[in-house]
This record gives structure tokens, C-alpha cells and sequence, in this order.
């Protein structure tokens, strides 16, 4: 197939990238930046420079590959409205250019607003800012093959610049690994390379359903992240109040932990990487 990837040369979009292109399909790759490509492109990815808000140039790149995939999301906190509504707009560009045939569209989206252990087949939050599912559903319902996959908040590796980073910046800055009120809350994992090689299964077998989780380890106690990123960085682990992180303070505290058994069933996926805990005991993760 001849797929089409936003987020290219992002943490997730990169292993999609290369997975796919050891798998033998050809990719085309919206990039923000060429120089900044330069790994996909040795690779074989074709390099489509432009943004979110080339609505014009999404919908032109989409209507000539046989599936997309978008991970593309602005994860500047400070505009989170802003750039939840960006997404929306992008999605139905996608969603919309791959009208009147069965070419698939992959959304990319979280587990924050689902209930602990969430399936697959539990809806999101209407109350959500960020609409990625609600616009894959609603293309969906417009006879578009749109599906979502949810990503585990923690999508680790050796690299990694999402959540976990932030919790370990928190400590270093605090003196404290901390975890909110009895740590209990739970998070659920996932490696990015097992990830990405969900993504490509879910291609491969015709994208037949709504919601996918790309989850390895399903629930993981906060405490129990905040206890490897202490003994990483030589610091205590303690509890503290919700206030101690911030703005970052309802992620910390919300469980995100979700059961993959329909998705492993049905594409027969199994994580294959390090696990969560694993893959954070390890000095590189934390260097600087």
C-alpha cells in the first residue's frame, strides 16, 4: 500500500514510518521541517512539507494514498484548545478526501476520560476538549472507513519526551519523585515499536473497527512509576498533594489504564519490547 503519515518524523510517527516501510509499503510523510527528515527520507519515505493547517495540501495527499494514518497533534499544553480544534479540522480534510471508496483513515487519540480498565468498546467522553475520536466517529458515520487507536499515556523507549520525561523534570526541579495521594491510580504502557507495529497490523486486516488499544501493560500503579524515576535519579518517593505537579497535576492523578484483549485477539498483537517499569529502570532514559 501507498500510505500516507502526518506526524512523520514524530516519537510515534517515526516507528510507524519505518515499520511500514520494512514491511514493504511505501509512505508518504507530512513533515513540519525536511532538515529535520532526513532519517525517514535515507529510509525511503517521500517527504510532503507542510502542517496541520494545510487543509488544502492534507486532502490532496490523502486522495492519492490507498490509507492514512495521522498522528500529528500540537502538544503545546499552554494552547490546548487551540490545537485540539486544529486536529478536528485536519481529521475531516482526511476523513473527507478519502470519501466514496473504502480506503481507510487511522485517528490517533488517549485514554484520559475513559473508566479504569476501559475496552475497546467503551465510548470517549463527549465532555472531552480534544476530539480526535468524536471526529473519527463522526467520518464514520458518513460511510468513511475512520477508525481510532488509542495510545497507552505512556508510549516509552529510549528517547521518549512524553509524560514520563515531564515526571522526572518534576522530580529533579522538586528534590521529590513524587506520586498524588496513595499512588494507586493506575497508567497503562506501551513500547513505541510495539505500537507502531499495531498500527501496520490494523492497515493490513482492513481497519474493521471503531476503537483499537495499542496497550502492553495494562495497569501500572503510579506509585510504582514514581518509585523507578526516584531510584533513577537518586531522590526520595514520596506522596504529595495534587497542587505538587502542577499543571500537570490531573494526568498525574487520573487513571489511564486500559484492557487490549479484543485488539490482541483480533489482530493477534502481542508487545514483543520491554515493558513500562523495564524500559524506566534504565539510566538512558534520564539522560539529559
Amino acid at each position: 500500500m501507498h500510505i500516507f503519515v502526518t506526524g512523520a518524523t514524530g516519537w510515534v510517527g517515526t516507528a510507524i514510518v519505518e515499520e511500514l516501510i520494512r514491511a514493504g509499503h511505501k509512505v508518504s510523510g507530512l513533515v513540519r521541517s525536511i532538515a529535520k527528515a532526513k532519517a525517514i527520507a535515507i529510509i525511503g519515505a517521500k517527504l510532503v512539507p507542510g502542517s496541520l493547517d494545510d487543509l488544502d495540501l492534507l486532502a490532496e495527499t490523502a486522495s492519492k494514498a490507498d490509507a492514512v494514518i495521522h498522528t500529528a497533534f500540537n502538544h503545546d499544553f499552554s494552547k490546548f484548545l487551540d490545537n485540539a480544534a486544529q486536529d478536528e479540522r485536519a481529521i475531516h480534510a482526511l476523513g473527507n478526501a478519502l470519501a466514496g471508496s473504502d480506503r481507510p483513515l487511522i485517528v490517533t487519540s488517549g485514554l484520559l476520560g475513559f473508566p479504569r480498565g476501559a475496552t475497546e468498546a467503551d465510548l470517549p467522553n463527549p465532555a472531552s476538549p480534544r476530539k480526535s475520536e468524536a471526529a473519527a466517529r463522526s467520518l464514520a458515520g458518513q460511510g468513511i472507513r475512520a477508525a481510532t487507536m488509542r495510545l497507552a499515556p505512556s508510549v516509552h523507549g529510549i528517547g521518549d519526551y512524553g509524560f514520563v520525561p515531564i515526571l522526572a523534570r518534576i522530580a529533579r526541579e522538586t528534590g521529590v519523585s513524587a506520586y498524588p495521594d496513595d499512588g494507586m491510580n493506575c497508567w497503562s504502557g506501551v513500547h513505541r515499536l510495539d505500537a507502531a507495529r499495531l498500527y501496520r497490523l490494523a492497515l493490513e486486516s482492513g481497519v474493521t473497527e471503531a476503537a483499537y488499544h495499542a496497550v502492553a501493560d495494562e495497569a501500572v500503579p503510579f506509585r510504582e512509576i514514581a518509585e523507578v524515576i526516584g531510584h533513577q535519579l537518586g531522590l526520595p518517593v514520596e506522596s504529595r498533594p495534587r497542587e505538587h505537579f502542577g499543571w500537570f497535576a490531573t494526568m498525574a492523578a487520573t487513571n489511564m489504564a486500559a484492557s487490549s484483549a479484543h485488539t490482541r485477539w483480533l489482530l493477534g498483537w502481542q508487545p514483543t519490547c520491554r515493558g513500562l517499569l523495564d524500559d524506566l529502570d534504565q539510566p538512558g532514559y534520564y539522560a539529559r
